[in-house]
């Protein structure tokens, strides 16, 4: 006897996605015919998969100044911490980023030219110091994880080769990302 073999067609959609419901009910519960109430006997249900591109929006960080009028001091709350001090970048731009450019290898020109589609307009050259910055904060993670490697018995690395685009030639390189 042949093993069944798994039946071909369209793999059903993860569960851990949420679900967005669009009931359409007929215009009238009515039947169209003779006129007598209907009875719903069940269901037809269909999914489609979709997704909300990245959005970008502005956090407001307003700050009510008070001031004593008897000893004429000013008070306000503290400024929120953030990943770049003065800086316009929110953490979830930091993250955008981050995850663009090292898990999905997007170049920097890439992510100035998505944020232009939106009328936003970031200059390479900040994406890049912002990259930097977000690397010096990140240097006590890299640290710690680098002490905890170190006490095991052995070390692997992958060499797995990536394309590195040459600026200005159109062509790529094969290159390595190692520390």
């Amino acid at each position: 006897a042949k093993p069944k073999r798994p039946r071909a067609g369209r793999q059903s959609l993860p569960e851990h996605l949420p679900r967005i419901e669009h009931r359409h009910e007929p215009e009238s519960c009515t039947c169209g015919q003779c006129g007598k109430d209907l009875v719903k006997i069940g269901e037809d249900v269909t999914e489609q998969l979709d997704v909300e591109p990245a959005k970008f929006f502005v956090h407001r960080h307003i700050r009510p100044q008070y001031a004593c009028r008897a000893c004429e001091t000013v008070t306000a709350a503290p400024i929120p911490p953030a990943v770049i001090d003065g800086g316009m970048a929110a953490v979830g731009l930091l993250v955008w980023l981050i995850i663009n450019k090292y898990q999905d290898h997007l170049p920097l020109y890439r992510l100035e030219q998505i944020a232009a589609r939106e009328g936003v307009n970031l200059a390479r050259s900040t994406l890049a110091e912002w990259v930097g910055r977000v690397g010096v904060a990140l240097k006590p993670l890299a640290e710690r994880l680098k002490w905890h490697l170190l006490q095991g018995n052995t070390l692997l690395a992958d060499e797995t080769p990536v394309s590195q685009l040459e600026p200005g030639t159109g062509k790529t390189r094969k290159a390595y990302l190692w520390d």
